[in-house]
């Protein structure tokens, strides 16, 4: 069994920012247990890997990071939690050297776990079905960045046909208007000057965590979430992380237009521009509502940033439907995008889709999305060419420069002046 005294721990995130969230929330449970935190390139008794499922490649670097990891410290205890954990325990179990998997349920109880964990026994996995996940537990990322991503929503309810995300992470759930209002002055106190609100399925806050034998309902709205965290003591910053296009409400977008607080700048996922592939996807919107909510930001916000999620190569996606995105992009009025390439995941019903998009063929509509986006962002910039604009800089000092981002989200570089580290700086862009 693992004596906590006087052991070190190492963590690495793969995926999401709620990802990241969750670890650094990890991190601080296991220093409170008295452990001491590693970089994950040292040698430590425990390394946890953070997983993500969404794509194929995050299967393969867990599987690369444990062989990393036993080539380095074959003696140390290697934790695998996350997405992937919960959707295929059985076969992370079987690599060679893990020594403890944890499913969505129990991975906050990580540090009980450590305790009775012992090197040389066979993997151990700690897992539930997906339905017996109810439980809420709220995570702030804390790093050397001035912002956090805190998270306040959890699961899905949401049946998109190419996405494991509800299989990984169970139903919606959510933390209390209180209890993220109480953390967010927690943030502010400590110094943190900008927070970026995330979640699984960020709009459909408001539905409570329940008890095993309750069934989930909704006490309060992602509305009411934003109007009471404006104003919180210490904090000059919030930003909405990604919202659901049948979820940004005209209220939400004129609200935000009059916040003191709240950025303007949305990322709103699309995933196709064509209204059949977005059936296929099952996806709770067509591109005319998507459009319309672009519309109404650009009303009332025309300086705001607006960013897209895109999915290429679905199964279904001809080349004629992907030249509907193309064109449905190239006229939208939006800063940026995202571009996923799609992959195949066990248990999806996009598997039983057909055509079949080849590899190749996925990988060139990717380039062609993200060099739009390119021209997208270099145009959105030269906008303000001129014009002076909060920036937030950042800690992290790249080769003697410094980063931040305009309200806009605009990122500006400049020489590293220690004096503007976590100060907001108008510049002349």
């Amino acid at each position: 069994m693992l004596e906590t005294a006087a052991k070190s721990v190492a963590f690495h995130t793969l995926g999401c920012k709620l990802n990241f969230s969750e670890t650094s929330t990890l991190s601080r449970m296991l220093e409170s247990e008295g452990f001491e935190k590693k970089d994950f390139e040292q040698s430590a008794d425990v390394y946890v890997i953070n997983t993500c499922s969404v794509t194929e490649n995050a299967d393969k670097e867990c599987r690369q990071l444990v062989r990393r990891i036993q080539r380095r410290a074959p003696e140390s205890l290697v934790v695998i939690t996350g997405c992937y954990a919960q959707l295929k325990p059985k076969e992370i179990a079987e690599i060679p050297g893990v020594d403890l998997v944890l499913g969505a349920a129990e991975k906050f109880n990580l540090a009980a776990h450590l305790r009775e964990l012992s090197k040389g026994d066979s993997a151990k996995i700690s897992s539930c079905d997906i339905e017996d996940v109810n439980r809420f537990y709220a995570s702030w990322s804390v790093n050397d960045r001035t912002r956090t991503f805190l998270k306040v929503q959890d699961g899905c309810d949401y049946s998109c046909s190419f996405c494991t995300i509800p299989l990984a992470r169970g139903r919606s759930r959510s933390d209390s208007i209180q209890n993220v209002v109480a953390n967010a002055q927690e943030l502010g106190s400590s110094g943190v000057k900008e927070i970026v609100l995330t979640g699984v399925n960020l709009g459909d806050f408001g539905i409570a965590g329940t008890d095993a034998n309750a069934e989930p309902h909704r006490k309060e709205s992602f509305f009411e979430l934003i109007q009471a965290l404006d104003g919180t003591p210490g904090i000059d910053r919030f930003r909405i992380s990604s919202i659901e296009p049948n979820l940004l409400t005209n209220e939400i977008i004129d609200w935000v237009a009059g916040s003191r607080n709240f950025m303007p700048h949305f990322h709103i996922p699309l995933q196709s521009g064509s209204d059949r592939v977005l059936g296929l996807m099952r996806r709770r919107y067509r591109r005319d509502l998507y459009a319309e909510r672009v519309d109404r930001i650009r009303q009332v916000m025309p300086h705001a940033c607006i960013g897209a999620d895109v999915i290429v190569g679905s199964p279904g996606e001809t080349e004629t439907y992907f030249r509907e995105t193309v064109d449905f992009l190239t006229e939208l009025d939006v800063s940026y995008l995202h571009v996923f390439t799609y992959s195949e995941r066990a248990h999806t019903h996009a598997l039983t889709l057909r055509p079949v998009v080849p590899i190749r063929i996925r990988q060139e509509r990717n380039k062609i999305l993200r060099q739009l986006s390119y021209m997208k962002m270099q145009n959105f910039s030269k906008r303000f060419e001129g014009t002076t604009r909060p920036v937030l800089f950042e800690k992290t000092e790249k080769e003697d420069m410094m980063e931040g981002y305009t309200d806009n989200y605009i990122r500006v570089s400049t020489p590293y002046r220690a004096a503007w580290v976590n100060q907001l700086i108008n510049w002349k862009l």
